[in-house]
Parts: C-alpha cells; sequence; structure tokens
C-alpha cells in the first residue's frame, strides 16, 4: 500500500497552524484577562499554554515580547481558579518559600525534611512572613528545592499553600501541585542569592482566608 505522504504532509502543516492560532488565541484571552483581572476561559488558557509552553515562550520572542509572560498567565490565572479554594480550604495552610530569600549570613540550620528552620534573626524578609504566618494559621518552609515540596506534603499534608519562585518555576510548581489549593507570589528579584519578594502580597494572602 501507497502510504500518501503529500496527505500526510498537508494534514502536519495544517495541524501546526492550528496549533500557532491556539496558542495566540491562548496569549491574547490570557493578556486579556491577565491584565484586566478577569478571568475568561482560563481552562482553554491553561491547557493550551502548558501544553504547547515552549512554542508559546518562542512566539513571545519572536515578537519582542518579555518572555516571562507566559509565566504570569498562568500564574494569575490559576490563583484567580483556586482563590475561593484557596480561602475555605480545611487543613493545615503551609507557605513555601525559597532558600535563595536567606539573609548570606543565615545561620539556620536545614532540616532534611523541612528545610531551614528560621530563627527570626531580622536579616532577611523571612521572619516577617513567619510572624505573620503564625498570627494567621500557616506554617513557613524555606525549602533548597523542589524535592522537599514533595517531602512535606508527604509528611505533614497541609490543605492548602502559598508558593513564592521566580516565574518558571512557580508556573511550574503550581501545576504539579494543582491538586490542592494555591496561590502563587512570584520574586521580585531572583538570581538564585539575595532575591526579594513583595512581602504584603504574601501576607496579605494569607489574610484571605477564613481561619
Amino acid at each position: 500500500m501507497e502510504i500518501p505522504y503529500e496527505l500526510l504532509g498537508k494534514l502536519f502543516v495544517y495541524m501546526l497552524l492550528f496549533a500557532l492560532l491556539g496558542i495566540v488565541v491562548a496569549l491574547l484571552v490570557g493578556f486579556y484577562s491577565f491584565k484586566n483581572k478577569k478571568v475568561i476561559f482560563p481552562n482553554f488558557v491553561l491547557f493550551m499554554l502548558y501544553l504547547f509552553y515552549s512554542p508559546a515562550k518562542w512566539m513571545c520572542g519572536v515578537f519582542s515580547i518579555r518572555d516571562t509572560l507566559v509565566d504570569e498567565i498562568l500564574i494569575e490565572i490559576r490563583n484567580a481558579v483556586m482563590l475561593d479554594d484557596f480561602i475555605n480550604a480545611k487543613g493545615p495552610r503551609a507557605v513555601f518559600l525559597p532558600q535563595c530569600m536567606r539573609h548570606a549570613n543565615c545561620r539556620a540550620r536545614c532540616d532534611p525534611i523541612l528545610g531551614y528552620e528560621c530563627k527570626k534573626c531580622g536579616l532577611c524578609d523571612i521572619g516577617i512572613i513567619c510572624k505573620a504566618a503564625d498570627e494567621h494559621g500557616f506554617t513557613v518552609y524555606v525549602i533548597p528545592g523542589g524535592s522537599f515540596v514533595k517531602k512535606i506534603m508527604k509528611a505533614h499534608k497541609p490543605g492548602s499553600c502559598i508558593g513564592v519562585a521566580c516565574y518558571n518555576e512557580l508556573s511550574e510548581s503550581m501545576e504539579e501541585i494543582s491538586f490542592m489549593p494555591v496561590q502563587g507570589v512570584c520574586l521580585l528579584k531572583d538570581g538564585c542569592f539575595n532575591t526579594k519578594v513583595d512581602v504584603l502580597e504574601v501576607i496579605e494572602k494569607m489574610e484571605l482566608c477564613n481561619v
């Protein structure tokens, strides 16, 4: 039986064009939702941008759009979709902070399961977040890497969480733990050392909850 290469070629081109069109539509809808704080077709946008994550970033580069836009859209839409469940979630609540927020002179001990145990010494913003977390019923985990999230999930089974990380790591992590209510806050300054976050935004996320 002769293989219809011409037909297969046409089908491939049509599928490619359809995928590119879908990415463009998802980016436009996502950008509209992100800009106007009014989420529309969230499942479509999340599905398309996670499925075609790298091509979407490439497309942003082609049109000289900042490459973090895809992650920003994914984070903000997932925040909006998860908000009600996050506010009303039962059980323990967690805040996951990256260890790169620690001060260079931090003397905190690293527990093999819980991560760094903040001493609230005042050298960095982690202590401020920890104090607010105590007031609002959250437990803060300062983690060296994503593997610690899995260990903490298994050991303490939080019912909801707030995640802080750089754009790409945060959007990826929120997808991985989408089975539970989560809110994401991006770092203001990244670079894996002496990073910063909007502390007030993190605290405002905590204050939303019916603790």
